[in-house]
């Protein structure tokens, strides 16, 4: 799936990428980067609105995990199962999201535990960007439901 078609399949599936104006700007097997400008997802101080960030950093990695399912012919249901944020700096411009898999999350048994039982769970992580400036960082678990029970 290319950068535009991740952006398309987002917008049309995902309403609330369309209203914060996200678009995907790199896809690799391994990392989503999603961008998001400050003007939709401002707050009262001029800076980006907490929910805002963690909306697309949770796209990001949501992507990212739908992107290695789809490559590798895995029909799947993806969900959020819980995450955390941790905000470190205000972000008072246009910012970014970049999503890869959680260092110890173990894709290849993640992949077997889907194929025989239908569902499995992994985690990824994002951090979020502002001006050069590491702003933000998420971790989220997933789930992924099966073709069997989509």
């Amino acid at each position: 799936m290319t950068a535009a078609e991740l952006e398309t399949y987002l917008h049309d599936h995902i309403p609330l990428s369309r209203a914060m104006v996200v678009h995907v700007v790199s896809v690799a097997d391994d990392r989503i980067v999603l961008g998001a400008p400050l003007a939709p997802n401002i707050n009262h101080r001029d800076t980006v609105f907490g929910g805002s960030a963690a909306a697309v950093a949770t796209l990001a990695a949501w992507s990212l995990l739908h992107l290695r399912l789809t490559a590798a012919d895995l029909p799947s249901r993806v969900v959020i199962q819980s995450s955390s944020m941790d905000y470190l700096a205000p972000m008072a411009a246009d910012f970014t999201a970049s999503a890869v898999l959680d260092p110890g999350a173990d894709w290849d048994g993640f992949v077997r535990m889907l194929a025989r039982r239908g569902r499995a769970r992994i985690a990824l992580q994002a951090e979020l960007t502002c001006e050069g400036q590491t702003a933000g960082r998420f971790w989220g678990e997933f789930v992924a439901f099966g073709k069997d029970r989509l």
